[in-house]
């Protein structure tokens, strides 16, 4: 994999990365006939800022929802599943802001947004503010695998989008375990939600004493700083070439009670599309960052629709810059937070390889941020191991009015039938 380095709003971009980068190598001399499956994923731990200190972590769970994920991929799970097994994974850490040790609410409290789409069958399904669930995906997924079942009794329509005491109720009711919501917070989370009370306590006596109103919108953006936008993500394709993106996430420090983040919005948070019609490319995309930020652009059909053209990279390269940095929506915003990693992948048509069964199916990937940083990894099943990478903005940049973009490319060969 080749970077294709950080750029200004306005800086011209290198040559594609995806067109010029290597493909992935399948380690240990074997061959691509000898696997039962093909597929990759490439997943995110959320465009925020990963400090030096704890990178060996963030991309320690990077690796090993990466693992999951090809796990299930060479068993031949299918895309939608597998996506929802790597998140599973990201939920977990106490590192990331996702299910077990999200961010704490105003009250105290952990609500959480997820979201996921399955681009077969382009059917959705997402919880907001839900608490008492470890797991926020496997609601989200079990909404989408209940839809597909059809009409509810008397000609109902199912639920997609469920929030609150209502998703918790659903969520028990169709066998998700429920976990003590008093257990959600972790030693890392509580400790961050106490500095965060502080900061908003001096914020309100700033504001008490009347103080000039520039001071205190500095105080209080403080509190919601970049180490709080660490939404994760993942994006996959399978063996039969179907695409599926999932995103979860606790949502900002300190944030009202109900309050839902694009994690959970349709067209925001995630997105994946088949090939079919006018669509050359199967695409997937999983955003993280400021959530109102990316639910006023819906930042991941943006980028899914600009995936069709010809170079993946300046596409996204223009997206990021005219759909987000510079967005008439968020036109008042002085800085603009958000990540995406997307995929798209088609058939390649080779001369030697004449039958649709044997033809590589080609992936290009890529990521973007205009955050401090992002943690990404990325594994196919021709590798022996994942690779994972925490990409930052080069020195100088500003936060919010630049960004960085890098990816990659792979060939998956399918296996001989």
């Amino acid at each position: 994999m080749e970077a294709a380095g950080s750029l200004g709003p306005g800086e011209p971009q290198p040559p594609s990365t995806a067109e010029g980068a290597a493909p992935m190598k399948r380690s240990g001399g074997e061959t691509a006939s000898e696997a039962k499956s093909v597929g990759f994923v490439l997943v995110h731990a959320g465009a925020g800022y990963h400090s030096e200190s704890k990178a060996k972590e963030y991309k320690q769970v990077c690796k090993k929802a990466c693992q999951k994920a090809i796990e299930k991929l060479q068993a031949g799970v299918l895309a939608v599943d597998v996506v929802t097994a790597a998140l599973i994974e990201l939920e977990d850490s106490p590192f990331t802001n996702a299910g077990m040790g999200s961010n704490l609410n105003l009250s105290g409290d952990i609500e959480c947004d997820a979201s996921t789409m399955d681009g077969k069958s382009l059917n959705f399904g997402a919880v907001g503010a839900l608490r008492g669930v470890k797991n926020p995906i496997l609601v989200a997924n079990k909404l989408l695998s209940e839809a597909q079942k059809g009409k509810l009794s008397a000609g109902r329509i199912p639920p997609c989008f469920l929030v609150g005491e209502g998703a918790y109720k659903w969520a028990v009711d169709h066998g998700i375990v429920p976990y003590p919501p008093d257990m959600m917070a972790t030693k890392f989370s509580l400790s961050a939600f106490r500095k965060n009370r502080r900061k908003l306590e001096l914020a309100e006596k700033v504001e008490t004493e009347m103080i000039q109103t520039k001071k205190r919108r500095e105080v209080s953006e403080n509190t919601n700083d970049t180490a709080s936008l660490d939404t994760v993500g993942a994006v996959v394709v399978d063996h039969e070439g179907n695409v599926a993106a999932a995103v979860s996430s606790g949502g900002l420090a300190m944030k009202h009670p109900g309050r839902v983040g694009q994690a959970a919005v349709y067209g925001c948070g995630c997105w994946a599309e088949n090939t079919s019609g006018p669509n050359v490319y199967s695409t997937a995309v999983s955003t993280s960052g400021c959530g109102e930020h990316l639910v006023r652009t819906m930042l991941a059909r943006e980028c899914s629709v600009a995936l069709q053209a010809e170079d993946a990279h300046q596409a996204l390269l223009e997206t990021m810059q005219k759909k987000f940095i510079r967005s008439p929506f968020l036109a008042h915003e002085d800085s603009v937070l958000g990540g995406v990693i997307v995929l798209r992948c088609c058939k390649c048509s080779l001369e030697s390889e004449s039958s649709i069964n044997t033809q590589p199916l080609l992936v290009e990937f890529l990521w973007s941020h205009t955050t401090e940083s992002m943690c990404v990894g990325y594994m196919s099943t021709q590798d022996g191991k994942a690779k994972t990478h925490i990409s930052r903005l080069p020195p100088g940049a500003v936060a919010g009015q630049s960004l960085a973009i890098e990816g990659g490319v792979c060939r998956l060969r399918s296996p001989m039938t």
